[in-house]
């Protein structure tokens, strides 16, 4: 771990904490605050999704085996 990303510190609001049923949702708050994640997200939604290299609801659900 560099010695810049050992003192970041992420502030968790006191409603969400309180308003979190479990440790998924803290976690879930946590992602969607982070810089890292959302530059991802971003970069996927512009290459895949908006340039047309995205997959199918239908086939990621059957790699993941989840009924839809």
């Amino acid at each position: 771990m560099s010695k810049a990303s050992s003192t970041e510190v992420l502030e968790i609001p006191a409603t969400v904490w309180e308003s979190a049923e479990t440790k998924e949702e803290i976690e879930d708050w946590l992602l969607a605050h982070s810089p890292r994640l959302m530059r991802q997200l971003r970069r996927i939604r512009q290459k895949e999704d908006l340039g047309g290299q995205g997959k199918p609801l239908t086939e990621i659900a059957k790699r993941w085996n989840i009924s839809l």
